[in-house]
C-alpha cells in the first residue's frame, strides 16, 4: 500500500505534494471534512487528537469535500479561515475533492476500496468518514462518519498504529 503514499494530492494551499509528504512517516486519520455539516464538530475532536499524538508521530489529514448536500461550498480560503478561527486547525488539509463516484480522486478510489469494521467497502457514506493509514502506507481501519474522532474505538487504533 505504499502506493497510497505516492499519490499526488495539493494542499488547502494549492501546493501540489503526496499523501506521504504530508503525513510524513507518521501514522495519520484521513478525514472527508465539511464546515456545514452536523457532523462538524467533529473538527474540536480531530484537532484533540492532533495535538495528544502529534509529537508521538500522527497526524490528521483533512479533505474537504462538497459532495454531501453541498456542505463545503467555500472556496479554499474561506474552507482555511473557518477552520482555523473556528477549531484551531493546526493539521494540514488538502484542496476540496470528490471522494466518490468516476471524479473521485485518486486516494479515495483506493482508500474506499478498504472494508469497514462491518466488512463494508464502497463509497464513502457521508462527511467525517476516516481511514487510519500506517507509516508505511497501510489502511488499518475506516470509521464511518458517525463514530466520533474521540471514541476508544478511533483512539485504540491509532495507538496501536503509532510508530515504534
Amino acid at each position: 500500500m505504499s502506493d497510497l503514499l505516492d499519490l499526488p494530492v495539493t494542499t488547502l494551499d494549492g501546493e501540489p505534494t503526496t499523501l506521504g509528504a504530508l503525513a510524513a512517516g507518521r501514522a495519520a486519520l484521513v478525514v472527508n471534512v465539511a464546515s456545514r455539516c452536523g457532523l462538524t464538530p467533529q473538527y474540536a475532536q480531530l484537532e484533540d487528537l492532533q495535538r495528544e499524538y502529534g509529537d508521538r508521530g500522527f497526524t490528521v489529514v483533512g479533505v474537504p469535500c462538497n459532495q454531501f448536500a453541498g456542505q463545503e461550498p467555500g472556496t479554499a480560503e474561506e474552507i482555511s479561515t473557518f477552520c482555523s478561527a473556528t477549531y484551531g486547525v493546526t493539521f494540514p488539509m488538502t484542496e476540496k475533492v470528490e471522494v466518490n463516484g468516476d471524479d473521485a480522486a485518486p486516494l479515495y478510489r483506493l482508500l474506499t476500496s478498504v472494508p469497514d469494521a462491518a466488512g463494508e467497502a464502497g463509497p464513502v457514506q457521508w462527511n467525517f468518514e476516516k481511514f487510519l493509514v500506517a507509516p508505511d502506507g497501510a489502511v488499518l481501519g475506516r470509521f464511518r462518519p458517525r463514530t466520533e474522532p474521540a471514541s476508544a474505538e478511533v483512539r485504540t487504533a491509532i495507538e496501536a498504529a503509532l510508530p515504534r
